[in-house]
């Protein structure tokens, strides 16, 4: 009983099943001792709060920031006890940055919520009572038989139960899924494929077993019982009879499928996928900077409050005639009132932590992060694609990389195959005018004009034509011919595939004279030079990367059972017994040193007792709900041995536009690239060298072949020791997938020792989490490198997610590595720019702005502390309690934001062809100690030149005051603290906007209306705030003071004296170094400064004159650049 209660009130929830039952239209059974699952509804929630939580959430979220946090502590200390400066001074700062975070999270989720709202409400037809109803999304429960029709996306993960066609097939493309635009068949079982009315589909009696959700798109492991006059036909459904959501049908009438995953159970709603949150390392470096302040803060507080009580030792400091003690301060506890002095100082100083720092951080990221997607350069027309940010947390992280790892099929290459060669019986081949040809003959050749072929050529290009997942346009498969027309013509067939090789094949299989002409009902059609032939598919035993291969087996036109099946050559030959077997290796790894993608080809023949025993483990393991692919593969391994081999494939994959002149860039900005690939050693290494990332004159090295830990640590310490002696400046390594394995489990050290020292390492024959264990294992090492991983399959998914930065490629295989990355981008020669421009002004921007902000803080914070020695210690604020609340919001916040976005110190041209420029930054070099310490120390001492500067031209020096009358009776009235504590104010205002001007390169009209409207603004507001008496105020303690301030045209020459006294000595530092000892960096912005003055010039020329000034500057550029 307590545990049922404890059930319903969601504390102890029951135990879950590994699988789910689902009665087919939700008739359940009739015994009382049936209890219904419960699943989930069908509404698709991908918003982070409700109308309820959204407060309390926001707020817990925003508090765990430790900025935040530390000032929530301050306000509370300020509302507790007795502190100098009035609990708004913290209290609206931090108000102000919590609204606008949650103002920002509040409108993003909002529009999660509007987006959600549209999806759920969407209209959808379900068979209910005998009839269609039309309901809402997110009224489908599961069990209900849902009709979705042509062009329509599917609301629900759906087994398909029938179609408008008699073989219960259709078409659908899950391109919103995977980005596959292929069309994928699915069937449905044949017991239900024939009930295509909504009357007969209601009389349905059929169970539906399979596993609880996953989130795996291609796995789906079930059964269906199907009740039929009294009698219960059990059948097996995988992943072909799934309809996603998400997916759109095609090419099909109508469908009618039972819903089994509803909402956020679906396999769409699973692969929305939390990414871990990834932390750049300029926002490690921003925690460390605000410790090291923090611990500043607590120093001045406990000095502060120490001198305090030890100026008060004095009896006559201790209580003045001025300030005497109440009888409870002096009874009360001398602990207690240290404690309290030294939370007052704390208060008192506390604005030295910058919290607007984080605000601003994050508007600069997500402002930023838009100029990606603006910039045309990574804009790829033939495409239509532009590059996309998905996450603007790692924006400067472009600039730090030091570590490239790329995938090579579809990243350095197009993924656009063409058949080049074959062998055939150990024969090669090439296609010459649509004819297959053995090598040394030409059409000249007596024997080069063949007709017809051969019949081990006949049976390979069927292997070819058969063994595959190619599927044929719907609309060129009707009729009886086909697209055989009368007249004996062909027209042209459009082949859709998920992988670019089978179609490639099928498509030069059709050129030479056998063409796969479609599937009917369970028949594969083929014309074998004009003559159709039918075989019947019998089973398909699908691709998986641990076998590496596929098979199909089909019944010829003469009854005889056959296996095709295709795969890489390492799992193909060792299951041959007979062929060619020799020959056609050596023709493998001669295509692979072309930089061919190399498949073998066999088939074995069954006997009837052989096809028997087939079928029967077949049908047991693909109606097991558990263990179900350990089974198969069991089955799989069985079937596919005593193999014939028929012969090998070669098909050539293009390198994409650039990739060499972009793999040297990245070399030359000491940026190290390292390819991993699924590919064999041969093709790995030729296209290695094609596209740069080898050159002919590198030491190439190799770890591979090797089976035990011994050989392998023996080897490595061979390569080690060879790289020592040889006097070769670079070294390339190759390993591979068995190799590293051995390496990372015993001799990881000496493995990463060897990598380090070659410039260029190539991984092969990688599976996707050796891929990820590489990228983590230098992720790791000692010197913590910032990585990044670029690729465009599902394999690449988990290389992009464990490095600091993931780029995914918009490619032909699919989306997934789109979604799982950080940027994406449509090639690969868009990361030069991506990183040389992008990457390094955002790094320039933000390692700016983070220093800036501590610095001017400890500009305003510092005459505070040096206050407290004029005033005994009394924590009385140099500065009114309105300017304590604006300095960060208002006066000095607008101009390093605008900074942050569209300073460009060098022109973004000189960035790209210099990648070496990229050096300068790298390491973190900006926000390194160095830096910091400069911009700290620069910070107090232009912090003691306004306290002290003030103090010595106005506070002693009378002639300084008024409107030239030397003495007034009411001096003190006059120039009290508060006419000082303003000076300082204004003086500093204007240093630290001036300190950010001249930071600046890239002037742009925002850049001046916001720096000098900075300045402006400032005085309008202390005019307006100082003239009125504001009735809402408890003091008026600046009524008047600026104006009789300003009055003076002495205070507005201490003001000019100060503010150029503070920054002629950074000026001249800046002019001294920049002659002097100028970086690389420097030498660029000069010559970037005359480009951009020769372009204005050439710009106001008549056209023949700019012609000749263009060839004048050419030359200029040329002799610039060697002396760079």
């Amino acid at each position: 009983m307590l545990r049922w209660v404890r059930q319903q009130l969601g504390f102890d929830p029951p135990h879950q099943s590994d699988t789910r039952t689902i009665y087919i239209a939700n008739r359940f059974p009739q015994h009382g001792h049936y209890v219904p699952q419960k699943f989930a509804d069908n509404r698709i929630i991908s918003s982070k709060y409700t109308v309820w939580n959204f407060v309390p959430k926001n707020l817990f979220e925003q508090f765990r920031r430790v900025a935040n946090f530390y000032f929530l502590i301050i306000f509370l200390v300020q509302l507790m006890i007795d502190t100098p400066t009035s609990p708004i001074t913290s209290g609206l700062p931090l108000f102000f940055v919590i609204t606008v975070t949650a103002i920002k999270q509040g409108y993003e989720d909002w529009l999660r919520h509007k987006a959600d709202n549209e999806v759920n409400g969407a209209p959808v037809y379900v068979v209910r009572s005998g009839g269609l109803v039309k309901t809402r999304s997110k009224n489908i429960r599961v069990g209900d038989i849902v009709r979705v029709a042509k062009d329509e996306t599917f609301p629900v993960d759906l087994v398909l139960l029938s179609s408008d066609r008699v073989d219960g097939s259709c078409h659908v493309t899950t391109a919103s899924l995977d980005g596959e635009t292929n069309l994928k068949t699915h069937v449905a079982v044949p017991e239900t494929a024939v009930l295509q009315s909504v009357a007969n589909l209601d009389k349905l009696v059929a169970v539906i077993e399979c596993q609880q959700p996953e989130a795996d798109l291609y796995r789906f492991v079930g059964r269906i019982t199907v009740s039929q006059q009294a009698e219960e036909i059990v059948r097996p459904l995988g992943p072909e009879s799934l309809l996603l959501r998400g997916a759109r049908l095609k090419n099909t009438k109508e469908i009618f499928g039972v819903a089994v995953y509803t909402g956020m159970e679906t396999k769409m709603a699973l692969n929305y996928k939390s990414k871990s949150q990834k932390r750049s390392a300029v926002e490690k470096s921003m925690n460390s900077f605000l410790i090291i302040y923090l611990i500043i803060l607590l120093f001045e507080a406990i000095l502060s409050t120490i001198l305090k009580y030890a100026w008060q030792a004095e009896e006559k400091w201790d209580e003045p005639w001025y300030n005497e003690k109440t009888e409870h301060e002096r009874n009360s506890s001398k602990i207690l009132r240290f404690i309290s002095d030294f939370l007052a100082f704390l208060v008192l100083y506390n604005f030295i932590i910058p919290i607007s720092l984080y605000v601003t951080v994050e508007m600069q990221k997500f402002l930023g992060s838009f100029f990606i997607g603006w910039d045309l350069d990574l804009y790829h027309e033939e495409t239509n694609q532009r590059a996309q940010v998905n996450t603007s947390d790692l924006n400067e992280e472009l600039g730090q990389v030091e570590y490239v790892f790329t995938d090579k099929t579809g990243t350095l290459t197009e993924n656009e195959m063409q058949f080049r060669e074959c062998s055939i019986n150990g024969i090669k081949y090439q296609e010459v005018n649509g004819k297959l040809t053995p090598e040394g003959f030409s059409e000249d050749s007596p024997d080069g004009n063949r007709h017809g072929l051969v019949k081990e050529e006949e049976l390979f290009l069927k292997a070819v034509c058969l063994c595959h997942t190619v599927q044929i346009n719907a609309d060129q498969t009707d009729g009886a011919d086909g697209p055989w027309h009368a007249n004996g013509i062909t027209s042209p067939l459009e082949y859709y595939a998920s992988s670019p090789d089978e179609k490639a094949l099928v498509e030069a299989a059709s050129r030479v004279g056998v063409v796969f002409t479609g599937i009917s009902g369970d028949s594969m059609e083929v014309k074998s030079l004009g003559k159709p032939e039918r075989y019947k598919l019998l089973h398909v035993l699908e691709f998986d990367p641990n076998r590496r291969r596929m098979s199909v087996i089909v019944e010829s036109p003469s009854g005889e059972k056959l296996l095709f099946t295709k795969g890489a050559e390492s799992s193909i030959l060792p299951r041959s017994k007979s062929g060619e077997i020799d020959k056609t290796r050596i023709h493998v790894d001669e295509f692979a040193l072309k930089g061919l993608r190399t498949l073998c080809v066999a088939y074995r023949r069954f006997t009837p007792e052989e096809y028997q025993e087939v079928g029967k483990r077949l049908q047991e393991a693909r109606t097991a709900l558990q263990q179900r692919e350990e089974r198969l593969a069991d089955v799989f391994n069985f079937i596919e041995r005593d193999l014939e081999l028929l012969g090998a494939t070669g098909v050539e994959d293009k390198l994409q536009e650039k990739v060499q002149e972009t793999i040297e860039a990245l070399r030359l900005a000491g940026i190290k690239v390292w390819v991993l690939t699924g590919d064999k050693h041969e093709t790995a290494v030729s296209v290695s060298l094609s596209c740069g990332h080898f050159h002919r004159t590198m030491n190439i090295l190799e770890l591979v072949q090797h089976k035990s830990d011994s050989t392998c640590a023996e080897q490595l310490r061979q390569l080690a020791k060879r790289i020592k002696e040889d006097h070769v400046i670079q070294h390339g390594l190759v390993v591979d997938g068995t190799s590293l394995s051995l390496a990372l489990r015993e001799h990881e050290k000496l493995f990463m020792e060897v990598c380090k020292n070659c410039s260029a390492v190539l991984c092969c024959r990688m599976a996707p989490l050796q891929k990820a264990k590489v990228v983590r294992l230098l992720k790791t090492s000692p010197e913590k490198p910032i990585t990044l991983a670029i690729g465009d399959g599902a394999n690449d998914v988990s290389m992009i997610q464990e490095a600091h930065v993931g780029i995914g490629i918009m490619g032909k295989e699919g989306r997934q590595a789109v979604r799982n990355s950080d940027y994406a981008i449509a090639r690969f020669k868009f990361l030069s720019k991506l990183l040389f421009v992008h990457g390094h002004f955002y790094y320039i921007r933000i390692a700016t702005l983070v220093q800036y902000f501590f610095y001017k803080n400890v500009c305003f914070i510092t005459p505070q502390f040096l206050y407290q020695f004029f005033c005994l210690f009394s924590q009385q604020t140099l500065y009114d309690s309105v300017y304590l609340t604006l300095y960060n919001i208002c006066f000095t916040s607008l101009p390093v934001l605008i900074y942050s976005l569209f300073e460009q110190h060098v022109h973004p041209h000189v960035l790209q062809s210099k990648p070496v420029l990229y050096r300068d930054i790298s390491k973190n070099a900006h926000l390194g100690f160095k830096p910091f310490l400069y911009w700290t120390v620069l910070g107090f001492f232009h912090a003691f030149v306004f306290f002290y500067g003030s103090y010595l031209l106005m506070g002693e020096d009378t002639s300084l005051l008024g409107n030239g009358q030397i003495l007034k009776p009411n001096r003190q009235m006059m120039f009290g603290n508060w006419t000082f504590g303003t000076l300082v104010f204004t003086v500093m205002v204007i240093t630290v906007t001036m300190k950010m001007a001249l930071e600046t390169h890239f002037w742009t009209w925002i850049n001046h209306f916001v720096t000098w409207g900075s300045i402006v603004f400032y005085f309008i507001f202390s005019l307006f705030y100082g003239g009125i008496i504001w009735p809402f105020l408890h003091t008026q303690d600046m009524y008047f003071v600026f104006v009789q301030l300003l009055s003076s045209g002495s205070a507005w020459f201490a003001i000019i004296l100060i503010v150029v006294a503070c920054l002629f000595i950074d000026v001249v530092k800046k002019v001294l170094y920049r002659h002097l000892q100028p970086t690389s960096t420097e030498k660029a912005q000069m010559y970037s400064n005359r480009v951009a003055l020769s372009d204005e010039f050439i710009a106001l020329q008549p056209l023949s004159r700019a012609r000749n000034q263009l060839s004048k500057i050419s030359v200029c550029k040329v002799t610039e650049e060697t002396c760079i």
